[in-house]
Formats: C-alpha cells, structure tokens, sequence
C-alpha cells in the first residue's frame, strides 16, 4: 500500500509542468507561429509615430488639403462635366490625397514591421492560418471564454478605455478657457486651437497606451514561458525521440562490442607474438611488412580476457613473452589495428626479431 502511494506521488510530480521548455520545443512552438508578444506596442507606437509625422509634416499636409478645398470650389465646380474633365479631376485628386494618405499608411506599415519584429524577429509561417477542427469545439471555447487569458484581456481594455477618457478629460481641461473663447476667434485661430489640443491629446494617450503596451508584453511573456513548459517525463519523451532510447542505444552498443571482440578473437591466429604482464594484461602483435611500415596491435585484453588471448595463442602455436613494463604500455597507449609508436619500435623489435630466431631454431 505504501509502495503504490508514493508510485502515485512519483508519477504525479514526473508529470507537472515545473521544468523550462527545451530548445526543440521553443523552435517548433516558433514555427507554428506561437510567440510572446503584444499587439499592444505596435498600435501605440504606430499612434505615436503617426502624432510625430503630423509634427514634422503637418503644415505641408495642411497645404495640400487647403488646395484640395481650393480647387474643389473655384476650379472644379467651375469646368464643365464631360468625360475629360471627370477623369482629370479624379486623377488630381487621387494624387493630391495620396500626398497626405501614403505618408500615414508607410509609416504605419514600417512602424508595425518594427515592433514585430523586435519581439519576435523574423518569422514567418502559415501554421496559424491552417483549418482545425477543434477551434469548432464549443467546449473548449466556453473555457477559453472564462479563461484567465479573457480576464486579462477584459481589464486591459477596462483600462485602455480608462486611460484614454481620464487623458482626454485632463487635455481638455488645461484647455478650457481657450474652447470657451472659441466663438470669438477667428478660422485660423480656431484651427490651431484644435490642433494644439489634438496633438497633446495624441501624445499622451499614445505614451500611456505605450507604458500598457509594455506591461502587456511582461505579461505575455510570462504566460507564454509558463504555458511552454514541461514536465520531467516530457523532457525523457522528447530526448528519447531525438537521441533514440537509451535502452535499444545499449543494446546496439552491447552489440556492437561482442562484434569487435569476435573480429578481434579470429585476428588473434594471425599474431606473430603475445606479450603478456604475464597475468592482468595481453597484447598480441602482428608485423606485416606488405601492408604496414610497423607492427600493429591486432588484439588485447585485461584480466579474463587477457587469459582468453593467451589460451587461444597457445592453440595456435603463437609464442607468448612476459613483458610486464611493455605489455602494460602498449595496452594502455596503442588502440587494436593501431601501428606501434616510435619510442616503443625498439623494445617490439627486440621481441619480433627473437620470436623469429626462435621459430627457425624450431623448423
């Protein structure tokens, strides 16, 4: 009973989500268009950036619309309506309005481009265009309807709409008593009194639509690492997938050794000596002119296996010498099929050439 209470414990911490997503899961979650980021900076930055532009440019685009107005009433509705006329006024005022719209709309378009781009760099994808069929699930609408994600979303526009009237209220109060002197203005007067008042209403409520925007990001970004991350289990699930299962990776393993300890048991008959420590370690050693420039290690062993080597040399009639400072070196330093290094030439070659001596003694 206790044991199968903390299996359930176990299981129940395995699978809540405490841990940060891994890489592979942020790229695929970018790739199918899941990202932080917050609508709310670029539209008060496009605000902002539109204000800055009516700075910059207001009294050229105030011109263009004075001429528009002008023409409009002494020269277009003086022309006769025919079919040449209608074309040309059209194509005058097409590109007089063009003048002040093309501005707003560019910079509106670049401004956007920016601030996406800065919160999320360049993506692009259609993932989120894509048609699924759980987006008709009333269920799961309902929850997102009552979600914290909707309540967020309802005091953000709470104090949007908060800002912006609490804003416009202390605008037009510190301009009070030039509305109230309206009527005994002139046009132009007029005219820059409203100005003046649109442009610091629009400069303040885009910088306090700017701070929100901020705020707004910080959120979405906490709530976008808190709904990417992952459980213990899903991180084993996730490198078992990209790294293979350590288990069948153990047994290729596993397999992969016996492979080579045959292949290298059947070299050990092709061996012209074994040197042994005479007991811990066994090195057998082959010296084939015609296809190396120096004796090479084709097999060796510690312990069980080194007493392994020695039996089957001894089957096959292959001289075994003790060596201890020798076998220990080559065992540790030179890897099987791996030529015999320079500072030991001297050492093997003594063996060799005795091996050989000795088996002429012998035929």
């Amino acid at each position: 009973m206790i044991r199968n209470t903390y299996s359930i414990k176990l299981q129940f911490f395995a699978g809540e989500k405490t841990e940060k997503a891994t890489p592979k899961k942020r790229q695929k979650a970018r790739s199918e268009g899941q990202v932080a980021k917050s609508q709310e900076i670029a539209s008060s930055l496009i605000l902002l950036a539109i204000f800055l532009l009516f700075l910059i440019l207001g009294k050229t685009m105030g011109g263009t619309l004075y001429y528009i107005f002008q023409h409009s009433l002494s020269t277009y509705l003086a022309m006769d309506i025919t079919e040449m006329t209608v074309k040309k006024v059209m194509i005058e005022m097409t590109y007089q309005s063009a003048l002040i719209v093309g501005p707003i709309l560019l910079l509106a378009a670049i401004v956007a481009y920016v601030a996406n781009y800065i919160q999320v760099g360049f993506l692009f994808t259609l993932t989120p265009l894509a048609f699924k069929i759980d987006r008709l699930d009333p269920i799961k609408g309902s929850k997102k309807l009552f979600s914290l994600q909707s309540v967020v979303t309802l005091i953000k526009s709470l104090a949007k709409v908060g800002v912006v009237g609490t804003i416009a209220w202390f605008v037009l109060w510190s301009g009070k008593n030039e509305l109230l002197t309206l009527a005994t203005k002139s046009i132009g007067d007029i005219i820059a009194v409203m100005v003046k008042l649109t442009m610091e209403l629009g400069f303040a409520i885009g910088l306090f639509m700017l701070i929100i925007a901020i705020l707004d990001y910080i959120y979405q970004k906490f709530e976008f690492e808190k709904n990417l991350r992952m459980s213990k289990q899903d991180i084993k699930d996730e490198y078992k997938m990209s790294e293979g299962d350590p288990q069948i990776k153990g047994k290729i393993k596993q397999r992969q050794r016996e492979m080579a300890m045959r292949r290298m048991m059947q070299e050990i008959p092709n061996a012209d000596v074994v040197i042994t420590n005479p007991t811990h370690f066994a090195v057998a050693i082959a010296y084939r002119p015609d296809e190396r420039q120096a004796p090479i290690v084709i097999a060796k062993g510690q312990d069980f296996l080194a007493l392994k080597i020695k039996e089957i040399a001894k089957q096959n009639d292959i001289i075994t010498m003790e060596n201890k400072p020798l076998a220990r070196t080559l065992y540790a330093s030179v890897e099987i099929n791996q030529e015999i290094p320079e500072d030991l030439f001297q050492a093997v070659a003594e063996i060799l050439a005795y091996v050989y001596k000795l088996k002429g003694k012998i035929r």
